[in-house]
């Protein structure tokens, strides 16, 4: 039976797909390449012509990660209204929805970062998305009136980081809730409680 041609676009999102599913539930270590090749249902050599490095494959995964944490952040902060006070709590709701998600396994970043080494151009994009998130939070946090954006950020930050890493642990979706108050208590009190109805 001849062998059916796939699109170039079609097999690099099969092996990401795959590749997603696989290294949040296992961690990118504890998934060999010939397994993503298996379960992608894709060639070796179609693999390394997408990715020639299994690094190079992390790290595309890390960017959808990115896209999907991120995007889902901006989203809930969006949602919580126009105020930037509104939206430093309000973005603590997409915590809610990861930590009640089927097969949730924490931060992809954090979880990567703790089998990468240190330097290394994966540990590095773990580093970087931590670093944009923290800059959002900040500019939120001065938009909102903070004395000091960059201290209520690093707050908040380590919040939503907490809240992700507490919601595998506990598997309790009080965390996120938990998570949420806090932050409206940071938030409070580094601006004040004035307009707070």
């Amino acid at each position: 039976m001849p062998e059916v041609r796939t699109p170039a676009g079609s097999a690099r999102d099969r092996i990401l797909d795959t590749a997603f599913r696989l290294f949040y539930a296992h961690g990118p270590r504890g998934v060999g390449v010939d397994t993503i090749i298996a379960e992608s249902g894709v060639a070796k050599a179609t693999l390394y012509k997408h990715f020639p490095r299994k690094d190079d494959l992390v790290l595309a995964y890390l960017d959808r990660v990115d896209q999907a944490w991120f995007g889902a952040l901006r989203a809930a902060a969006r949602d919580a209204g126009n105020d930037p006070r509104d939206q430093l709590v309000g973005m603590f709701d997409a915590l809610t929805g990861a930590c009640r998600r089927e097969g949730y396994h924490g931060c992809a970043f954090i979880n990567t970062a703790a089998e990468s080494p240190a330097g290394g151009p994966v540990h590095a994009r773990t580093v970087e998305h931590k670093t944009v998130v923290r800059a959002w939070v900040t500019e939120l946090a001065r938009r909102a009136g903070a004395a000091n954006p960059e201290l209520l950020a690093r707050q908040l930050t380590l919040l939503l980081d907490g809240g992700l890493a507490s919601g595998v642990l506990d598997g309790d979706p009080v965390i996120a809730e938990a998570a949420r108050e806090s932050a409206r208590t940071l938030v409070d009190a580094a601006l004040g409680t004035a307009g707070v109805g």
